[in-house]
């Protein structure tokens, strides 16, 4: 650089100069003028987000208002905020004696329950009755039971969290109005949602659980899905220890029990 060059730009900064000069003039009183804001959209249809189902506070207000099981069957009919209810075919809502004092909870209805609508009908449902007859139970007489999900999943698939979020209000006012003394969980799915937790059922099972009832906290028992002892034969021996579990709580309730199937119950392996 020159001296010229040098000096002038010395001259340039002691003047207040800090920036540079462009070939072109700029005229910076004219006013500035501004870009007008892009237009945003409205999002389609089908990029909408589907539309809630009802939030907790308006299903726990539906399902307590249910005063006994027959209103609380009917609530469950007219409820159409699940999308359950469009794939299947019947409400499952319940089968047994409710006045027995235990209830059974499983996890949701298969084809044959769907069909017939009654839980626990299918070949899972015969070994379910042949533990409960180990320990003198009998749906028909002195056992009650139900499921998380009150309807079938189309393909048998688990319940998502969403569907038993939204059947939850309803199984926990089943629970008040059923008034068990004991209550045994069929399977990881319903120990999950009722119990809540990670825990697996292979180390929730055999374990004895509470579970408050208006101001009563009711033992609570864990124990595996016969549909999975169908598929696990080895394992019923881990239910029969469950089960055994269970009557001697029962004998210290004083819960009317049947005469018992002596020994453990025997099924036959396969899938559902």
């Amino acid at each position: 650089m020159s001296n010229d060059a040098l000096a002038a730009l010395n001259w340039l900064v002691e003047a207040g100069a800090d920036e540079a000069v462009a070939e072109t003039p700029v005229n910076r009183l004219a006013p500035i003028s501004r870009p007008a804001p892009a237009r945003i959209p409205p999002p389609s249809p089908a990029a909408s987000p589907a539309p809630q189902s009802g939030d907790a506070p308006d299903l726990a207000l539906r399902a307590a208002a249910a005063a006994t099981l027959a209103e609380l069957r009917a609530a469950l009919e007219s409820f159409d905020g699940i999308g359950l209810r469009r794939t299947a075919t019947n409400l499952v809502f319940a089968d047994g004696v409710a006045a027995g004092g235990v209830m059974l909870i499983g996890e949701a209805p298969g084809r044959d329950e769907d069909r017939v609508g009654r839980p626990f009908v299918g070949r899972a449902g015969q070994l379910l009755d042949r533990m409960l007859a180990s320990i003198g139970l009998d749906r028909g007489r002195n056992a009650y039971i139900t499921n998380v999900i009150n309807w079938r999943p189309p393909n048998n698939r688990d319940p998502s969290p969403e569907e038993a979020a939204l059947c939850l209000p309803f199984l926990r006012r089943h629970i008040e109005l059923a008034e068990p003394r004991l209550i045994i969980l069929l399977g990881a799915v319903a120990a999950r949602h009722l119990v809540g937790g990670t825990d697996g059922i292979m180390k929730l099972r055999g374990r004895w659980l509470e579970y408050r009832v208006g101001e009563t906290m009711v033992p609570l028992m864990p124990t595996l899905h016969p549909a999975y002892l169908l598929r696990q034969p080895a394992h019923k021996k881990l239910a029969w220890r469950d089960l055994q579990a269970v009557a001697a709580r029962m004998k210290l309730l004083g819960l009317p029990v049947e005469k018992p199937v002596e020994g453990p119950v025997e099924g036959t392996a396969g899938t559902e």
